[in-house]
This record gives C-alpha cells, sequence and structure tokens, in this order.
C-alpha cells in the first residue's frame, strides 16, 4: 500500500479508539456554551459574547488542562485559562487566522465524549453564522483530534472558515441542536442540512437531540414553566420528528450551576435567608428581575445579584420554596433539588440512549464511508481493490448487521421510507439498543420472554415484507426480521 493510503488508513483506525464526537449548534445566545459546561462539569467555556465564542471550539480529556489555538498553517499557540478557570476572551490570533480552538481537560467526563462548540447559527453576525455553517455543513473530510484530516478542497469555505476547521469538526457523529421558545424555519433547515456531512450515520434523526432550552422565560417572575414546557416539547418533537430523535427541555443555567459546582455555603446560606421572610416580603422580591434586587432586603445586593446570575429568578424561587417548606435541607439536597429542576438529568439520559449506545456502530460506519472515500481517490490501482475488497469483507461479517440497523432505521426516521408510525418506533428502538427489555418495552420480563417476545416481532416484520409492502418497505422489513432473530439469540443466551 502506498504512503499516502496508509497514513489514511492509520489515521481512520486512530479514530476508532477516540470518543463520540457530538457537536453542539445553534442560534447565537441560545445557551450552547452553558451547555457544554453542564456536559463537561466545569465551567471552563465563557458564556458572553467574545473572540472565543466566534469560533470552533473543541473540548477533549487530557491529562493537563490546556488551551491550543490551532492557526490554519496548523501551528499552535499555547494559552492559558484565565484566573477563574475560563477560556481567555482574547485569543492572541487574529480570527481570520484561527481554524478552532482545542482545549483539553482533566474532567472525567470527556473520556467519553468529546464536545464540539460552535459559533452561533443565524447570529447578528454574517461572518460567525457563516462560520459555524461552513464547518458543519460543509462536505469536506473527517474529523481528527488535530488539524490535518482530509479535506475537499473546493468545498465553499466562508467567511474566513477554512479546511483546517471543516477537517476537524466535520466527522462529528451526533449533534444536539439547541433552541428557545420555537423551532423557525431555518432551524429546520439547519438541522437538515447535518445531513449533508460526510459521516454517513451522522445524517440521521437517530444521531440528532433537540434541546429546548431556557424554559424557564416562558413564564413571567419566576413561575413554574414545567405545565407550559411540557406540552410545547411535544409540539416541537412532532414537528422536528424527521430532524431529530427528541426535543428535551431544560434550563441550560441550572444545569451548569449545578453540575459545575457553583452554589457555594455562603450562596445557601443566602438563600435559606430569603427564605425566612415574612410570605409577603419573599412575594414581592420574587415578583421580578428588578424587584429582587433594588428592594430592601436582610441579603446584600450584590449576593442577590449573584444568585441571580447562577439561578435567575426561577432557579432562585424554586431554591427559596425548597427552603422554606424543609427549612433544615442540607445544601448537598438542594443543589440536587436544583438539579432535577433544571431537566437536564433527561437530556443526560436521551445522550445516553440516543448516542452512546451505538458509539461504534455509528464510528465503524463513519470509517467505512472514510474507507470507501479513500479507495476512490487513491491513484494506485492496488490499493484500490485492496481497500475495496477489505471493505465488501467487512459488509459479510454478522456484526455489521447493525450498521445496517442504523442504515434502514435513518431511511425511515427521515421519511425516505414510509412505515407505520408503530413499526416506525419500534425499529428505531431496535437500532437505538441492544437491550432486549428496552427494545421491546418489556422491562420485567424474564430471559424466555424476552426470547418468545422478539421471535414474535421477527415474524411479523417477516410477514409485513411479503405480503402487501412496498419493495422499499420490504428491503427495511427484512432487516428488521433479522434484528429481531439476533435479538432472541441474545436474550436466549443471558438466560444460559
Amino acid at each position: 500500500m502506498s504512503v499516502a493510503a496508509g497514513g489514511e488508513v492509520l489515521r481512520v483506525r486512530r479514530r476508532l479508539d477516540e470518543p463520540l464526537r457530538v457537536a453542539i449548534a445553534g442560534r447565537l445566545k441560545a445557551g450552547k456554551s452553558t451547555l457544554v459546561n453542564a456536559l463537561i462539569g466545569r465551567r471552563v467555556a465563557p458564556t458572553e459574547v467574545g473572540e472565543c465564542t466566534r469560533v470552533v471550539t473543541q473540548f477533549r480529556y487530557g491529562t493537563a488542562d490546556r488551551v491550543d489555538v490551532v492557526r490554519r498553517d496548523g501551528s499552535r499557540v499555547s494559552l492559558p485559562l484565565d484566573p477563574s478557570g475560563v477560556i481567555p476572551q482574547r485569543l492572541g490570533v487574529p480570527r481570520a487566522r484561527v481554524a478552532f480552538v482545542d482545549v483539553t481537560l482533566t474532567s472525567d467526563r470527556l473520556r467519553e465524549l468529546t464536545v464540539i462548540d460552535t459559533p452561533g447559527l443565524s447570529s447578528t453576525s454574517a461572518g460567525v453564522s457563516e462560520s459555524a455553517r461552513g464547518f458543519l455543513f460543509a462536505g469536506a473530510g473527517a474529523p481528527s483530534g488535530s488539524a490535518g484530516g482530509p479535506v475537499d478542497d473546493t468545498a465553499p469555505f466562508d467567511a474566513g472558515i477554512d479546511g483546517d476547521s471543516v477537517g476537524a469538526v466535520s466527522g462529528a457523529e451526533a449533534i444536539v441542536y439547541v433552541f428557545t421558545q420555537a423551532v423557525r424555519d431555518d432551524d429546520v433547515r439547519a438541522l437538515e442540512a447535518f445531513r449533508s456531512v460526510s459521516a454517513r450515520l451522522s445524517s440521521s434523526p437517530i444521531n440528532s437531540v433537540g434541546l429546548f432550552n431556557k424554559v424557564d422565560k416562558l413564564v413571567a417572575g419566576g413561575a413554574d414553566p414545567w405545565p407550559v414546557a411540557a406540552p410545547l416539547s411535544a409540539d416541537q418533537t412532532r414537528v422536528l420528528r424527521r430532524v431529530v430523535s427528541d426535543v428535551v427541555p431544560t434550563v441550560g443555567l441550572l444545569a451548569e450551576t449545578t453540575e459545575a459546582g457553583r452554589l457555594t455555603a455562603a450562596d445557601c446560606e443566602a438563600l435559606r435567608t430569603l427564605a425566612g421572610l415574612p410570605a409577603a416580603q419573599r412575594a414581592v422580591l420574587l415578583a421580578s428581575v428588578d424587584l429582587f434586587v433594588s428592594r430592601e432586603a436582610p441579603v446584600p445586593r450584590r449576593q442577590r445579584e449573584r444568585l441571580l446570575a447562577l439561578l435567575d429568578l426561577y432557579g432562585v424561587g424554586f431554591a427559596v420554596a425548597q427552603l422554606q417548606a424543609s427549612p433544615q435541607l442540607a445544601s448537598g439536597d438542594l443543589v440536587r433539588a436544583l438539579y432535577a429542576a433544571s431537566g437536564f438529568a433527561r437530556l443526560r439520559h436521551t445522550l445516553d440512549e440516543a448516542f452512546r449506545w451505538r458509539t461504534d456502530a455509528i464510528k465503524a460506519g463513519w470509517a467505512l464511508s472514510c474507507l470507501e472515500k479513500v479507495a476512490s481517490h487513491t491513484a494506485h490501482p492496488g490499493d484500490r481493490e485492496l481497500l475495496r475488497d477489505a471493505v465488501e469483507r467487512l459488509l459479510h461479517q454478522p456484526e455489521y448487521h447493525r450498521l445496517r440497523l442504523l442504515e434502514v432505521a435513518q431511511q425511515v426516521t427521515t421519511g425516505a421510507v414510509e412505515l407505520p408510525e408503530p413499526m416506525e418506533r419500534e425499529l428505531t428502538r431496535l437500532a437505538l439498543s441492544a437491550d432486549p427489555r428496552w427494545v421491546l418495552e418489556l422491562p420485567s420480563a424474564s430471559a424466555q420472554e424476552l426470547s418468545a417476545a422478539a421471535v414474535e416481532a421477527a415474524t411479523r416484520w417477516r410477514v409485513f415484507a411479503v405480503a402487501g409492502a412496498s419493495p422499499a418497505q420490504s428491503r427495511v422489513a427484512l432487516v428488521a426480521h433479522r434484528g429481531f432473530h439476533l435479538l432472541s439469540q441474545q436474550a436466549r443466551a443471558v438466560s444460559r
């Protein structure tokens, strides 16, 4: 094999050992960086608009905290975190020359997940918006831990976005799209454009999640937003059914504050003091942000401003209500209650179900796509035949059926192949997980019951394939048929 082709194959091999890459996309000020901090468990991504929020930033695990500004020519400039542990606002390199910012952190949460924070789409700055679109949606190369992945030089890089940046992030296997209030038409277009990213299994709604952020802003005066947020989230899930697997409502600020450990003992004591005020005085303070900071109160104004920065009015009101109901509530229990109120636990669960269940399958599909691309571009006929033969052998392995399930589920969830909605949901569960109880929706069933249920599902799909299905539906059904037979065998193996 030639040196060039061999180098590309080795790069693909190294990528298979790396964590799943998740891109965080959305509008400017939608709360993307706040989400990143909550996912990482540290407040390291700046949430105020500055130089570093206008470029792609990659967060990955490392043995030491380090910030590298990667220039377009591949060279790096190292920067320290600022005194508060946040990426400095000024990068020291003109933005037009920056490919991306590479941040390594000692956070254990990054051992299995690399997070890509993107500039805002549809922002007030056309350059920032086009840069984000360029990195997410250009039909360029494969992911890499640094600049230098294969890049299609003919891809349109607008407003200063360059091949280094695209090569670093365009191979993200999954996306979390952050929005507030309601999804707009260009949000849907942005999510649909994600399908054009070269990693073929990344282009499925199965690997995309919508985050309905800042739901506390849906109501006034710090009132409980969840009675409004829940039905709105369900509506958005139906609207986005063909572009995301789920829409999760959350209060991002509460998630960041609790996950990053930002609420101090002094903060909790200030909240406890507010909880001890007469009901009428508490009601006036919590009626609006202006009243909360301007009225006379036993808690200093600066401390109240800090509480708003950490919790906003809804979080302050929720915490005060918890402490008023249970005056002896420990600080740790209060933080856990605030975390539950953020809705972030559901997002964590969704990420586990939607992405980590099938990390290996997603990356394997990406690797096969890359090998096919290398084979089609190599100048040596021997390399081309060698790579294509290797890909063909892999496609005949039994393990490849997991990829086939993801591929047919993609066809169905995008609407390319129509199925009755119950069958679509069943196929999606089969593609998402190897857990028979979750797939078959039988959480308490025995191994024998699970095996029998899987055989029954396989039979149902076989009957559908040969009786009344269109050719496209039949192909999907036969893949599901085999998938349920394999699931039955798995359930029987567990019982032995």
